[in-house]
């Protein structure tokens, strides 16, 4: 038997994206049917997950910093940075409606909600030749991303309008449904395999991008920039972000745009506790760490730095023979630089504990390094260099990292290191002291910290592979939230939103992302697809 739904409004996927559309329909009184193919303690998708960082711009966290930032500013930066071209026009209009509107529209309805920040605020993705962030924008939640999901979901199941919600989880939409023209709903199949049918006047489509899904990646890596896919990669997206329903709205002719640019991370690692298979977590590169290629070798054209351009870094490493890299340091470096994107391995933040968070920050983090160095098996330790390669060699079950070679290169540095600060000539020295004077990233690095060094052991080497993450493409969308077909014209009924339409238009980052665009992207997108809901546009074509 087919259970079926009725509602004014079909939203597809639960997470930030879907959740917040949902808000906003409620607010109006819309009957909504929101449909999740997790279970209910995953509610929330990926973001949930997330350390829970947004990009505001001239916002009161920049503002009691002494951060002057303006939107004039921060649209240079952006499109400077993803290269927009103003003739694809929707990713730019996009862009430029969240960099002039994100402080109210997200920030403040956010705070609103029961959603808040730090003052200090981080400063990501600084830019290696191509510049990026002029001044700190990156906004951290106080709770990660369940401080970000959480007040939100209480906040739906409060609602005065609850009752006008349908809320179901286990619930896999496998195709659209379309009559007349305009697209009507939805069906699928439940986890215990029972059939379902939604019917709505509009469908959104909030169900996540491609990057949990690693046949649909290499499908579309661009080959042409990056060469043939890495071989493995390491999933940190969710199995459920597969691609399905942006390849189901293709089929309905929808336009879906830049589907090859993806927002990757290079220093993934494996979880010694994986949910799923290839699950792998984003190390947050510690800048006093030497960056090697997969012999062992260091990166010195230049030496790779991390938050500086992910996509750079990518890029380096994907020009490889084999598409993997180590970073090189000691214990007293991990302990005070080594950090995990994420709420699991954030649990001072993602608790509130602000007197653990405020010692982790001045003492370091020797329990993180020691979960990571018992329990996940892309870090070795050793107190010689040469017993360190051996140990390399070993997980990566290969002869390719040459201890002669690895010992040369830390020496050199260490060698660099040791002289005055005046006689100093090392590109990563540079960005060291220059990330230095920023108070937020000196609490967090090292200062001239050699590599061996007696006071400082064992050495540490991480195995660090590409790991999948985020889509910057996808359904193309005008700014009403309004799915669009070849010729530019509004698909009747389907709307989009969140990383299906590439947070925006179909890609409003361009090439690269300014970091925190992409849970203020979901925000931002699924109240803009809501007003367009709600503007009566999803039947007519004008």
């Amino acid at each position: 038997m087919t259970t079926k739904y009725e509602s004014d409004v079909l939203i597809i996927g639960g997470g930030l994206t879907g959740i917040t559309a949902a808000l906003e329909l409620l607010d109006a009184g819309k009957r909504v049917t929101l449909l999740d193919r997790a279970t209910e303690d995953r509610f929330g998708g990926l973001a949930k997950r997330s350390f829970g960082g947004l990009f505001f711009v001239d916002s009161p966290e920049q503002q009691g910093s002494g951060i002057a930032d303006s939107v004039e500013l921060a649209w240079s930066d952006w499109r400077r940075y993803g290269e927009l071209d103003e003739a694809d026009v929707w990713p730019y209009r996009w862009a430029e409606a969240y960099v002039h509107r994100c402080l109210p529209d997200v920030r403040g309805w956010m705070v609103e909600r029961g959603v808040s920040f730090f003052r200090a605020v981080n400063w990501t993705e600084r830019g290696y030749y191509v510049p990026g962030n002029t001044v700190p924008r990156f906004h951290i939640t106080w709770g990660t991303g369940v401080g970000v999901v959480d007040p939100l979901i209480e906040r739906l199941h409060g609602h005065p309008n609850r009752g006008r919600l349908t809320l179901r989880f286990g619930h896999k939409v496998e195709d659209l449904d379309r009559e007349g023209g305009a697209v009507v709903g939805a069906h699928g199949t439940t986890t215990s395999g029972e059939p379902f049918e939604a019917r709505a006047e509009a469908t959104l489509i909030a169900s996540g991008g491609i990057a949990g899904n690693h046949d649909k990646v290499r499908e579309v890596w661009p080959r042409d920039e990056l060469g043939e896919p890495p071989e493995p990669m390491l999933n940190g997206s969710i199995l459920e972000a597969d691609g399905l329903l942006i390849d189901r709205a293709a089929a309905l002719g929808a336009s879906v745009t830049h589907l090859p640019r993806m927002w990757n991370y290079a220093a993934g690692v494996r979880h010694m506790r994986p949910k799923f298979d290839n699950h792998g977590l984003s190390l947050v590169p510690g800048k006093s760490a030497l960056w090697m290629d997969y012999r062992g070798r260091r990166f010195t054209d230049p030496p790779l730095v991390g938050s500086y351009d992910t996509l750079f870094l990518v890029d380096r490493i994907c020009r490889q023979e084999k598409k993997y890299s180590w970073q090189v340091l000691n214990w007293k470096i991990a302990c005070k630089e080594l950090a995990v994107s994420g709420a699991e391995f954030n649990p001072d933040v993602r608790d509130k504990k602000l007197v653990a968070f405020a010692a982790r920050l001045l003492l370091g983090n020797e329990r993180l390094v020691k979960d990571f160095a018992e329990g996940c098996p892309d870090f070795v330790t050793a107190q010689t260099v040469r017993e360190l390669a051996a140990k390399m060699n070993a997980v990566a079950g290969s002869n390719d990292v040459d201890a002669a070679g690895l010992e040369r290169d830390i020496a050199e540095y260490d060698a660099n290191v040791a002289r005055p600060k005046k006689l100093q000539n090392d590109d990563q020295l540079r960005r060291i002291a220059h990330v230095r004077q920023y108070l937020g990233d000196r609490l967090r690095t090292c200062h001239n910290a050699r590599i061996v060094d007696d006071k400082a052991m064992p050495l540490i080497a991480i195995r660090t592979q590409i790991l999948t993450r985020k889509s910057l493409g996808g359904i193309a969308a005008d700014l009403e939230g309004r799915a669009l077909d070849a010729t530019g014209e509004p698909i009747a009924g389907l709307f989009a939103a969140g990383e299906a339409s590439g947070f925006g238009g179909g890609g409003m980052h361009g090439k690269r992302a300014l970091e925190g665009t992409f849970l203020g992207g979901c925000v931002f997108s699924a109240r803009m697809a809501a007003r367009g809901i709600l503007h009566g546009r999803g039947a007519d074509r004008s």
